[in-house]
């Protein structure tokens, strides 16, 4: 009778994660239709090569969670595991590939004498990698406590996922894009509060918070957690992001991809 009680309540609760899964591959693909997907099927895509190696990497993070999403729902936890090896390195590389692009981006940018707004709208990128970064170590350390890994690894995508949710005020500012045109591709707009991509992933999240209400009967830290980080960049960061400090760091940085 216990095991007939229980085992409903794991199912539902392990398909929730599959669908949040899914709805993250669909911000990540979404996103970037407009300014890659469509422009590679079309032909007109600018770019250095090593934009494609980025597109993949980050692409496949999404795959990857919906896949072991979709192995823990159903209980094969060795192959879950086993693909969570794989899971670190995809995650290093996309840290590495991640600043990589960003710097060489902001160095593009000074050169074309862009100057602080370029320098201001380096906390997008670098923010995203930093959040990324400390969310998956977190998640990676509670590897045992399950309650603490699952919540942790969706907020570490959900901040994956902030250049694809902040395309959406790009696309809003453009009229929809066109042939060739994606952020970096002309000047930047003034980088203000608050900066679209946190306040959207938050959102993401809060759907989390809310099933967590409904079936724990209270949010869970975690969550808590990634969203205060989400809205500190998303408020706070662009204050930053226009002080005096910050653009010496930037010009510090930028050294390092000349």
């Amino acid at each position: 009778m216990v095991a007939t009680t229980i085992t409903p309540v794991r199912t539902s609760t392990g398909y929730f994660y599959v669908w949040m899964a899914g709805l993250c591959t669909l911000i990540a693909f979404g996103g970037f239709a407009a300014t890659y997907w469509l422009q590679l099927a079309a032909g007109t895509f600018v770019g250095q090569p090593i934009l494609h190696v980025h597109g993949l990497i980050f692409s496949a993070w999404p795959l990857l969670l919906l896949s072991q999403t979709i192995l823990a729902a159903n209980g094969r936890m060795e192959h879950h595991r086993a693909w969570g090896v794989f899971g670190v390195a995809l995650a290093s590389a996309m840290v590495i590939l991640g600043l990589t692009v960003a710097i060489r981006g902001l160095n593009v940018r000074l050169a074309a004498g862009e100057g602080n707004v370029a320098r201001a709208f380096m906390l997008m990128p670098l923010g995203a990698i930093t959040i990324f970064a400390g969310l998956f170590i977190a998640a990676v350390l509670n590897v045992k406590r399950p309650e603490w890994h699952k919540r942790l690894i969706l907020a570490a995508t959900c901040a994956a996922l902030f250049a694809a949710a902040g395309r959406v005020g790009f696309l809003i500012a453009t009229h929809g894009g066109g042939p060739g045109m994606r952020p970096g591709t002309g000047p930047e707009p003034p980088f203000s509060t608050p900066a679209p991509d946190g306040v959207l992933m938050s959102l993401v999240l809060m759907i989390g918070v809310i099933y967590d209400w409904r079936t724990r009967g209270r949010p869970h830290p975690a969550y808590l957690i990634a969203i205060g980080v989400f809205l500190a960049h998303a408020f706070v960061g662009p204050i930053v992001a226009h002080t005096a400090g910050w653009y010496a760091a930037m010009d510090a940085l930028a050294t390092l991809g000349r």
